[in-house]
């Protein structure tokens, strides 16, 4: 460490004593005053002193940081742990520690550290919290080192930092999952049964590397060449998560927003479907945000809150990409997804038509309508899960506009058309109230599998 960079360090303090002790001096000499000299002297020496000291100084520190979680929802707390270690083999003098942490976490973690003696350590920790969902960088740490005389303060920061991901909310849903269409990939086992009985399941030409102990021997003999049975068929129910993430579908900021709802009820449905073992997929407004992942425990769960933990508003103005992308690649099956679970702020006319034109086949199709409330004379949002007739819509009477102060739509006229075209819709304010309305459609539509799992 150069001497000049020491000096840069000078606090106000040592800049202070620095500009007295030239001044005494110049005054002895205008004065001839030889104590005032000596003074003078004193007082410049001891600044110069103590930054020539820290200037010098050789321990060496490293440091260590864990979080605990490093992942967490929003509104809970993680632990932060920091380990100081003094690795060179002089005792280091007094440190003032910062870690620096963004301020919606709490804001910066400062310690007073006395002598840490050569080879020894210190242990430090703190909480962070955060309401707000997203990546947050925790770090670097800082180490400020002074002199006895607060005369001289030097920074010195390690380049090791952490990244804490808060993730949506969370909410719990009722045990069971909505009834979808079964999709796989192989040889379907069940249609055979059910024409000719366990059997005389319809089998297949033999192919190389077939297992003889396979071969239908019946089938054989009727089609003179060799047939085996076919293979049976692993099925696993499949679905779709759709997110409406456009800024003119949401009203209001901050985490009690509109959007926020509805990104926390997103990821309390992903969740819960995914925990019932049901293979899923994330499509926006966007297009596919994440593809059905393989089927291990808890693996589509955990890159869905990745992704959720910094989904933003988009500025995309219509649904077209995304409503195609349910029915692209993605989609398995004739009739595409077994289940499709949508989640969508304010819907306008025209969005709310091309919503209801993207049902297709016999699938199940799920909206949820969130920061739409039901307007007057409308049943709560427990009742909005039938599959009614009701045709009413006004062109303009939903055209949300998003925003701070903006005046959400009622959602009757979108749910009216939604569940004309087939849609279950459910209506809830927040994703406190989804738990209440995701049982209430398993009854009102009779396809809840209880006990699912």
């Amino acid at each position: 460490m150069t001497l000049r960079r020491a000096l840069a360090g000078l606090t106000t303090r040592g800049r202070s004593f620095v500009a007295a002790g030239t001044t005494a001096i110049v005054c002895a000499f205008v004065l001839g005053e030889r104590d005032l000299l000596r003074a003078g002297v004193l007082v410049l020496v001891l600044p110069l002193l103590s930054t020539l000291a820290v200037s010098r100084t050789r321990y060496r520190l490293a440091c260590a940081r864990r979080l605990d979680p490093a992942r967490l929802p929003a509104g809970h707390e993680s632990r932060v742990d920091l380990r100081l270690e003094n690795v060179s083999r002089l005792p280091s003098g007094l440190l003032m520690v910062e870690d620096q942490v963004p301020f919606s976490l709490g804001g910066r973690a400062r310690f007073v550290l006395g002598r840490i003696e050569p080879q020894g350590s210190r242990e430090l920790s703190y909480r962070i919290r955060s309401d707000a969902r997203g990546r947050y960088r925790v770090g670097p740490l800082t180490v400020r080192l002074a002199d006895p005389f607060g005369m001289v303060e030097l920074v010195r920061s390690f380049s090791l930092a952490d990244t804490l991901t808060v993730t949506p909310a969370v909410v719990a849903l009722p045990p069971g999952r909505l009834s979808g269409a079964w999709a796989g990939g192989g040889d379907s086992p069940a249609r055979t049964v059910a024409t000719a009985g366990e059997d005389d399941i319809a089998p297949r030409e033999y192919r190389h590397g077939d297992d003889l102990r396979r071969v239908h021997w019946r089938s054989t003999a009727r089609y003179g060449e060799l047939m085996v049975r076919r293979e049976e068929q692993h099925w696993q129910s499949s679905g779709t998560l759709f997110l409406d993430t456009r800024r003119t579908g949401y009203w209001g900021e901050g985490p009690a927003s509109a959007f926020e709802q509805a990104v926390s009820a997103a990821a309390s449905i992903g969740t819960h479907l995914s925990r019932t073992g049901m293979g899923l997929r994330l499509v926006t407004d966007e297009g596919e945000a994440l593809p059905r992942s393989a089927r291990v425990e808890g693996a589509f769960e955990a890159t869905l809150l990745e992704a959720l933990a910094t989904a933003r508003p988009s500025r995309c103005r219509s649904l077209t990409a995304g409503l195609a992308a349910l029915g692209g690649p993605g989609a398995q099956g004739r009739d595409g997804d077994g289940l499709v679970v949508a989640v969508f702020g304010v819907l306008r006319a025209e969005d709310a038509r091309a919503v209801a034109a993207a049902r297709r086949g016999n699938a199940t199709y799920v909206a949820v309508l969130v920061g739409a409330r039901p307007g007057p004379g409308t049943p709560d949002a427990g009742a909005h899960t039938d599959t009614g007739t009701d045709t009413g819509m006004d062109a303009d009477a939903s055209a949300g506009t998003g925003g701070a102060g903006a005046v959400p739509d009622t959602g009757a006229n979108a749910a009216g058309l939604l569940r004309a075209a087939g849609w279950r819709v459910l209506v809830v304010g927040s994703a406190a109230e989804l738990p209440g309305a995701w049982a209430a459609a398993g009854q009102a539509g009779g396809d809840f599998a209880r006990g699912a799992s």
